[in-house]
């Protein structure tokens, strides 16, 4: 692309346009420079007016902290933090104002008597000379005082309202201009209108430590139960006691302070807990009433007194064991049991057992599987009482040999399922579809199954003559199913000598046979 040559005539002009628009910009208005000396000396009433009130709240902190310290002290170290932070940024700025007024004015410079009011340059050096200028540590330093602060305030409100006074954001103008914020608020910027942009910025420090120290007073207060009414309590573990056991009990009154406690009088004797913790182990049986009285003074230093009574009951010690399915054991079989003590928790249970061994389940189920016939088992129960083992009772069961189950044929029903046949008319497709007998005992009260290891059919010929016909197993035989087939309606035959196997491992011969009409 050519370039036209300008004349020297042209070059003259551009450069006198330059210069005019460079005086221009150094001719700020006195009226203006005045109007931030104006807003600077408000700001300074303002913020002067904050440290004072905030200093006030901090001697209300230390106040409170010698008279209840153990309340007090989470507060108040979050107040000193506080401090700590707010006069750290505070005096950060306060010497960047003096650096921008002696680098206007010299060595003998007066932050109060600005000489160089209208100085441009004074702010940008200090500010914003490469390598050494200050801003950029300026804004670091608003950033994480605004997010230490806010990070400890509650309320939204007042959190949006600091973030909004400390922010370090960029006009969307300045950033169309590729400014970042220390060149917005400092870049040709006279001197006194640079010192009134910090001093904005001191006050805005103290009015964010106002805030925060306003709000750990609340705090403290909130710890204070403001009532009307004040009744002595005690609040009892429980008014029923296991004789052997303790009776605990709280004593307090209502509403309570954990950080300046009553003096508690147990009858006429004074309670010497420091919680306010009445315990006494209970010897005998019986209605029992725990009496006295409790003294403190208000804040008035006036002293109250408060009778109190508590009654609560002490029981000998009681559990129950009963069976789940029965109320005898069977040798050899899994017993379900369950176990219980009034008061205590399935997890603070123990049971133990005589002649057998116990398995135990969910909750308070256990099963006992006992050795002997004819020697009883005796459970023994212990709970968990007061952080020891407490014996809560025994309780003996005799010990019986399974009853004999009896034989049936497992027969469809057309639904299925199968009914257990267990005698009378049958048909010979349902005895040959079952394909061989079972036994079990199926009273109602019981279902148990037993093994079938063997059994015989007592079948009668033409001439009237018995026919045994023998299995040792639970099935049928061939010859057995080849007679079931060539017999006649009305035809008898019985099935006997069913020989089984229980839960117990005890082998038995059954002594009813199963009796079968062909229909």
């Amino acid at each position: 692309m050519i370039r036209k040559k300008l004349s020297p005539r042209q070059k003259m002009i551009n450069l006198m346009y330059v210069v005019l628009m460079a005086m221009l910009a150094l001719n700020v208005s006195s009226d203006v420079l005045e109007g931030f000396k104006l807003v600077d000396e408000g700001l300074n009433r303002t913020k002067v007016n904050s440290a004072t009130q905030n200093e006030a709240i901090y001697k209300e902190l230390e106040a409170a902290m010698k008279q209840n310290p153990e309340k007090t002290r989470q507060w108040y170290k979050k107040a000193q933090q506080v401090r700590q932070m707010s006069d750290s940024l505070y005096s950060f700025a306060e010497n960047l104002k003096w650096e921008i007024v002696r680098e206007a004015d010299g060595d003998d410079a007066d932050l109060n008597d600005i000489e160089g009011r209208d100085n441009l340059e004074a702010a940008t050096h200090v500010m914003l000379a490469p390598g050494i200028g200050k801003g950029g540590k300026l804004k670091k330093a608003i950033e994480s005082y605004r997010e230490g602060i806010t990070a400890m305030i509650n309320d939204e409100a007042q959190k949006k309202m600091i973030k909004s006074n400390l922010s370090t954001d960029v006009p969307k103008k300045a950033k169309l201009l590729g400014k970042n914020w220390q060149e917005y608020m400092f870049e040709n910027t006279p001197v006194v209108a640079a010192v009134t942009l910090l001093t904005k910025l001191q006050t805005d420090v103290r009015h964010a430590e106002g805030e925060m120290l306003h709000q750990l007073v609340a705090n403290i207060d909130v710890k204070d139960v403001r009532v009307n009414e004040i009744q002595a309590l005690v609040i009892p573990t429980s008014q029923t006691v296991v004789r052997g056991g303790k009776f605990s009990a709280q004593i307090i009154m209502a509403a309570v302070d954990t950080t300046q406690r009553p003096e508690i009088y147990v009858g006429n004797t004074l309670l010497k807990s420091e919680n306010g913790r009445y315990e006494t182990i209970c010897g005998s049986t019986g209605d029992f009433s725990l009496r006295g009285y409790l003294v403190m003074k208000n804040g008035n230093g006036e002293t109250i007194r408060r009778e109190f009574s508590q009654p609560y009951t002490v029981v000998e010690p009681s559990a129950t064991v009963s069976a789940t399915m029965m109320n005898v054991l069977y040798a050899g079989y899994q017993n379900p049991i369950s176990v219980s003590v009034p008061g205590v928790p399935n997890n603070k249970i123990s049971l133990s057992m005589t002649n057998g061994h116990l398995t135990k389940k969910d909750g308070g189920n256990y099963v006992a599987v006992p050795s002997k016939v004819g020697e009883d088992v005796t459970f023994t129960v212990t709970a968990q009482n007061e952080g020891r083992q407490q014996e809560m009772g025994k309780f003996t069961f005799h010990v019986r040999k399974l009853p004999d189950p009896t034989g049936f044929i497992d027969v469809p029903d057309g639904k299925g399922s199968t009914n257990r046949f267990k005698g009378g008319r049958i048909s010979k497709q349902a005895i040959v579809s079952a394909g061989g007998i079972g036994a079990a005992i199926d009273d109602g009260l019981l279902n148990i199954s037993f093994r079938v290891i063997g059994f015989q059919i007592r079948f009668m010929d033409n001439m009237g003559n018995v026919v045994p016909e023998v299995s040792n197993s639970a099935s049928f035989t061939a010859n057995q199913l080849a007679r079931i087939r060539s017999l006649t309606r009305g035809k008898l035959f019985n099935i006997s000598e069913i020989r089984v196997v229980g839960p117990d491992g005890i082998e038995r011969t059954l002594k009813t046979p199963v009796e079968v009409l062909i229909n």
